[in-house]
């Protein structure tokens, strides 16, 4: 049996919260160090445990392995909650960082996406594929210049097993940066993480996303076409067509045909020792800034006004269809105010059990479906929508 031990750690302020999850600070009571700890309430993983497993064996084989991916330094669990905590990242989101800029350049969003790629190549060299990389888990580790960048969040990250040549077939992501061949299902792997950084490119450049929709319907279709422009103009005249080239070379629709991501910083906007950029009148490089920012709150306007209308009308859906979908919605908020509650230094903690063999081999054949989006209640609701519709077909 696992022995139970006194909580090592003291709660601090609560920093945000996810579909399942909340994220609080944690401070070692012995050294004062502050952590980020991911507290997830157990009545929400009955029979879905796995998934948590799967993040932990992923962090496992990449924490302290690369400066710009957060390390996993502790986890163990509570009678009531999963913890596990991370580096506490206090420089903020990366969009957020380039809007409190006062200006911003090509080279500046070329320094980022080379960054990010070396990331992502140490991953998939590990066998690792992320499959939710988007602005919202790129975050800086401190508030300085020159903080690193840090890629977060493995909550849908897989390990691949490269000799058995292994592709996954959930459908999962955050729908405007997954790529065609997740929604098509024929099976999928590391070109998936190529094609999202192909997307946060173009919005680094231009403020937006290229699949941007009125409807994720409409935003499904024009990904599996990659139906996509380099538009409005005005957007895009102060971005180099060498920029434009990566970006395409990274949505290329076909994943046979996509490029690694060595082959990535090989390109000439990632490689090329001069930065490209478009020149203005007195031969400077355009500043992007206000482009970018114009175009970005722009949309965070619609997406508010937008965001209530559709969430509620997913609920109503879902509750309508399916009894479970409703108790789940029912449930959810409660039992994550249950685990901000707890008191961590008041808690007695056990430490997570390894995974036997046939834990590891579940998760490795889930195909659950968890697909993160603004109008979305998380992978549970999705799953039970998705099981109704295969229940009247």
């Amino acid at each position: 049996m696992p022995t139970t031990v006194p909580c090592q750690y003291r709660t601090g302020k609560t920093l945000g919260s996810g579909t399942y999850a909340i994220v609080k600070e944690a401070i070692h009571i012995q050294t004062g160090k502050y952590y980020a700890c991911k507290v997830i309430n157990k009545k929400l993983m009955e029979g879905r445990e796995h998934m948590v497993r799967n993040e932990i064996a992923v962090l496992k084989k990449i924490s302290s392995g690369h400066r710009n991916i957060v390390t996993l330094h502790d986890y163990f669990e509570t009678s009531h909650n999963l913890y596990l905590c991370f580096d506490l990242c206090t420089g903020g989101e990366l969009f957020d960082r380039i809007c409190a800029k006062g200006n911003y350049y090509e080279a500046d969003a070329a320094d980022l996406v080379r960054t990010i790629m070396k990331a992502v190549q140490y991953l998939h060299d590990q066998g690792i594929v992320h499959r939710d990389l988007k602005p919202e888990n790129l975050l800086f580790r401190t508030q300085a210049e020159e903080a690193d960048v840090m890629i977060a969040d493995f909550g849908l990250s897989r390990i691949m097993e490269t000799e058995k040549l292994t592709l996954l077939t959930e459908i999962c992501g955050t729908p405007g940066y997954m790529a065609p061949e997740i929604f098509k299902k024929t099976g999928h792997s590391k070109p998936v993480d190529i094609w999202a950084m192909g997307v946060i490119t173009y919005f680094l450049l231009a403020g937006y996303t290229p699949f941007d929709r009125d409807s994720q319907q409409q935003e499904m279709e024009a990904i599996i076409a990659g139906d996509y422009k380099f538009e409005p103009v005005e957007y895009w005249d102060g971005v180099s067509d060498t920029a434009k080239d990566f970006v395409k070379q990274c949505l290329t629709i076909d994943p046979v045909n996509r490029p690694t991501a060595a082959g990535c910083l090989k390109h000439k906007w990632l490689a090329d020792a001069e930065p490209h950029f478009v020149p203005r009148a007195d031969g400077e490089p355009t500043d992007l800034l206000p482009n970018v920012k114009k175009a970005f709150n722009a949309k965070q306007l619609w997406r508010k006004a937008a965001f209530s209308i559709k969430a509620m009308n997913r609920m109503a859906s879902l509750a309508h269809s399916h009894p479970e979908a409703a108790l789940i919605r029912e449930n959810l908020y409660k039992y994550k105010e249950e685990s901000a509650r707890e008191v961590m230094e008041d808690a007695s903690i056990t430490y997570m059990q390894q995974h036997s063999a046939d834990e590891v081999e579940k998760a490795k054949k889930t195909d659950d479906i968890s697909v993160d989006s603004a109008t979305d209640l998380g992978s549970k609701l999705a799953k039970a929508s998705l099981d109704e519709k295969a229940k009247r077909n």
